[in-house]
C-alpha cells in the first residue's frame, strides 16, 4: 500500500472513509465481479470513478467482456472487516468472481499473521462455496516493520494462492513503488495517474477468468 523505502507510523496510515463505494446490486442478468478491498481500491483522495476499479469497469466494456464490477471497497477496512460483509455482498450480488485486496491495514493494527492468514482464507473459502473465483491481491508493509516481518506477510498471499489454486497479483503497487510523484501528499495512496499501472497489475490475473467476449 505504500512506496517500499517509505517509513511512518501505524496511525498515519488508517484513513476511514464512513461508507463503501458503489456496491448496489446489478440491474441486469450480467455476471459480477466484486472488488472487496480497503482505500487503494476505495479511491481514496481521487476524484470519483478515477480509480483502478472504474478503470476496469470501462476496459471490460472496451473489449466487450459483458461484466457488471461492484466495487464494495472501504479505506481503513482489514480482513475481519472484509470477512464480515462478504456473506452479505454474496447473497445480494450473486458474484461470478472476487478480486480481494486486503490486509495491509491488518499489520498496521498489529493483528496477528495467523488471524490475517485465517481471515483471508476464509473470504476464499466462501467466495468459492458460492461459486466465485477468487483473486488475491498481495501487500507489503513499511520496512520499519523489519525485514523478517515484511517478508513473511508478504508471503502468507503466495501460500493461500498456492493452497486454493487461485490467481495472484503479486503486489498492486507494483511499478510504481519507488516513484514518489506516483502516489499521494501523503505517499501513501497512489495518485489519479497511477491508477492505470494497479489496473494492469490486476489484469493478468483476472482476464483468464472471465468468460471470452
Amino acid at each position: 500500500m505504500i512506496a517500499l523505502g517509505t517509513s511512518i507510523g501505524a496511525a498515519a496510515w488508517i484513513a476511514i472513509v464512513p461508507h463503501a463505494a458503489d456496491a448496489a446490486a446489478p440491474t441486469s442478468g450480467k455476471p459480477v465481479i466484486v472488488v472487496l478491498g480497503d482505500s487503494i481500491s476505495a479511491e481514496y483522495g481521487l476524484p470519483r470513478d478515477t480509480g483502478w476499479v472504474a478503470l476496469m469497469r470501462r476496459r471490460l466494456a472496451d473489449e466487450r467482456i459483458d461484466y457488471n464490477v461492484a466495487n464494495a471497497s472501504i479505506s481503513g477496512d482489514t480482513t475481519s472487516g472484509g470477512l464480515s460483509r462478504l456473506p452479505a455482498l454474496v447473497q445480494r450480488l450473486k458474484p461470478s468472481v472476487v478480486i480481494v485486496e486486503l490486509g495491509a491495514n491488518d499489520a498496521l493494527r498489529g493483528v496477528p499473521l495467523a488471524t490475517t492468514r485465517d481471515n483471508l482464507r476464509t473470504i476464499i473459502e466462501q467466495s468459492q462455496k458460492a461459486h466465485a473465483k477468487v483473486v488475491l491481491v498481495g501487500m507489503y508493509v513499511p520496512p520499519n516493520y523489519g525485514p523478517e516481518y515484511t517478508q513473511k506477510f508478504h508471503g502468507l498471499y503466495g501460500e493461500l494462492s498456492k493452497q486454493f489454486h487461485v490467481p495472484l497479483v503479486p503486489f498492486l503497487l507494483a511499478g510504481i513503488e519507488d516513484k514518489p510523484d506516483m502516489f499521494q501528499a501523503d505517499q501513501i495512496h497512489p495518485t489519479q495517474q497511477a491508477q492505470p499501472v494497479l489496473l494492469d497489475n490486476v489484469w493478468p490475473a483476472l482476464k483468464p477468468l472471465l468468460r471470452a467476449p
